[in-house]
């Protein structure tokens, strides 16, 4: 394969905590209906933290099999659902194409935590005989990637990126380079699923989390009274393809095209150096060979933390001008997904482009100081050709992708 062959998405799925499926989700998104709500899934009432994007309406059930289901954490199955649903949406039968030329490439943060603390519960209450077997591969980081690659016979080059939010956008930049090699079809995007106790004591701890009690408005990116962000799980799940495969299935052109991905680090605190997200940008938009006056949107990271979003903006600024162009944050809606998050940032880029439409960050109501960017606070009807996707990940992780109409 030439490196100048095209990377179109032919299949998208998106499971969130405000719709389990792509069209709800999207139907939701767009009508401003927030997924986030008090936790439910334990007592969380001595945690500092209250709230969360969870997915009520997930039913794993319906399409894993009962002996995968005890064998898998709640991220796992969250990625087999949203992969068999994106091989369908791109009409593709995995047993009609070569085994070997079927790549996963998916991104998590931090792995089958559930199930690990289930079974280390068991064990320090009843002993080493009550710990499953199933354990020594549940929490592992590149579960979701294996169980997928085993479900739909794919044995080509398979592989996860572990970069919080960050590294759903890592595994596309590493999907297109698999195309490159020998893969024909990747599956990649990422999911995850960090609301257990002990996940949701891991997280608090960073103090990054709002401890917000109401839902309305607790995620607030970019505004004046952000105060931290609200964890969520759920994520995306893309098939990759190069053009001309695409068109050779005859199968339609595709949702959009992977035009350019960047990925940079965060010098080390205090060293006085600037952070790497405006160099992502710059080198995303370089690898796509796009002007930044050709961009229409770019989803935000959004962390609602006041000094990483000024940082944000500024990046932002420095690139496209002060409200240069169309910023916005649906993910205000939904919460970080943390390996999820970004992905699912891309599959409102693509549907944005598909339909001519901008979703809004209604839970912005006034810009916080020194923020001059154009943020999105409604739907907005526009002409997207051109989006641009950031994510930031824990400790200095940055990434940036341009996503192009085929």
């Amino acid at each position: 394969m030439t490196k100048n062959r095209r990377t179109v998405f032919s299949g998208v799925s998106a499971i969130a905590p405000n719709g389990s499926t792509t069209k709800e989700f999207w139907d939701a998104t767009l009508n401003g209906v927030s997924g986030i709500g008090p936790i439910s899934t334990f007592d969380a009432s001595g945690y500092p933290v209250h709230l969360a994007g969870q997915v009520a309406d997930f039913a794993p059930r319906d399409s894993i099999d009962g002996r995968l289901m005890v064998q898998t954490d709640r991220w796992t199955q969250l990625g087999l659902v949203a992969a068999a649903r994106a091989l369908e949406d791109a009409e593709i039968d995995p047993a009609a194409l070569d085994e070997y030329d079927m790549s996963v490439i998916t991104a998590t943060s931090s792995g089958g935590n559930e199930f690990g603390q289930r079974e280390i519960q068991k064990l320090w209450d009843k002993g080493a005989r009550y710990v499953g077997p199933y354990q020594s591969i549940a929490w592992f980081y590149a579960a979701t990637t294996g169980q997928i690659s085993i479900r739909h016979g794919m044995k080509g080059a398979c592989g996860v990126l572990v970069g919080e939010q960050a590294g759903g956008l890592d595994a596309l930049g590493q999907a297109r380079r698999a195309l490159v090699g020998d893969a024909t079809t990747v599956v990649s995007g990422g999911t995850d699923a960090p609301l257990g106790p002990y996940a949701l004591a891991c997280h608090a701890t960073s103090r990054l989390l709002t401890e917000r009690r109401d839902p309305v408005g607790a995620y607030r990116p970019f505004d004046a009274g952000a105060d931290g962000y609200v964890a969520g799980e759920g994520g995306a799940i893309f098939i990759l393809e190069a053009e001309d495969t695409v068109g050779a299935r005859d199968a339609g052109p595709g949702y959009g095209v992977l035009a350019g991905y960047a990925a940079t680090f965060d010098p080390r605190p205090g060293s006085g150096r600037e952070p790497g997200l405006r160099r992502a940008i710059v080198r995303a938009l370089a690898d796509a060979r796009v002007d930044p006056s050709e961009v229409d949107v770019v989803f935000a990271d959004g962390l609602g933390v006041p000094e990483a979003d000024r940082a944000e903006a500024e990046a932002i600024s420095a690139v496209f001008g002060a409200r240069g162009v169309p910023v916005t944050v649906p993910k205000c809606l939904v919460g970080r997904l943390h390996a999820g998050g970004a992905p699912l940032d891309v599959a409102m880029a693509l549907l944005s482009i598909r339909d001519s439409v901008i979703p809004g960050t209604p839970s912005l109501g006034e810009l916080a100081p020194g923020i001059g960017l154009d943020v999105v606070r409604e739907t907005r009807q526009a002409t997207v050709r051109t989006a641009l996707v950031l994510a930031r990940g824990f400790e200095g992780f940055n990434a940036a992708v341009v996503i192009r109409s085929v």
